[in-house]
């Protein structure tokens, strides 16, 4: 299946995806460990079923160290002993806040196990890294980007 559109040969379409990609660039300040962000990224991309997202994704990690069991494990990071506990936390911080839509909703007892782990800033850089890959993946999806030909190292 062919894209719907690209959204980079329109006029607001690269304007847009600018300012998103700007806003997880402001991320990488913070003292959330990119593993982290990278992991939280696979994972909403998994549920929302983006395709495009998880490509770009699991390469990127793999580039930057990531050991290849906890990215093809992450999908089941409740059945597995290779996360953290700081991870596992914001892993569930990414489901609750990914299934909004689904009727959910991020429970007092997720928020509180998130905040055991991190600040009130990496908190911040949390949400917003669901909020920016949620965006995201429903961008691609919406148009019928497919993941398979992401080049790694190409988010400069």
């Amino acid at each position: 299946m062919d894209a719907r559109l690209n959204p980079t040969a329109t006029v607001i379409g690269p304007k847009a995806i600018k300012h998103l990609v700007s806003a997880d660039h402001a991320l990488a300040a913070s003292t959330v460990p990119n593993a982290t962000r990278e992991l939280m990224k696979m994972r909403a991309s998994q549920i929302n079923g983006c395709g495009a997202c998880l490509d770009m994704h699991v390469k990127e990690a793999l580039l930057a160290g990531e050991d290849p069991l906890r990215v093809n494990l992450v999908s089941t990071w409740r059945e597995t002993t290779v996360f953290t506990e700081a991870e596992r936390a914001a892993l569930e911080l990414t489901e609750q806040g990914s299934r909004l839509a689904d009727g959910g909703r991020v429970t007092d007892e997720a928020w509180a196990e998130a905040a055991r782990h991190y600040d009130e800033e990496e908190l911040t850089a949390l949400v917003s890294v669901v909020a920016i890959i949620n965006a995201f993946n429903r961008v691609n999806v919406m148009l019928g980007i497919r993941g398979g030909d992401y080049e790694p190292g190409h988010l400069g």
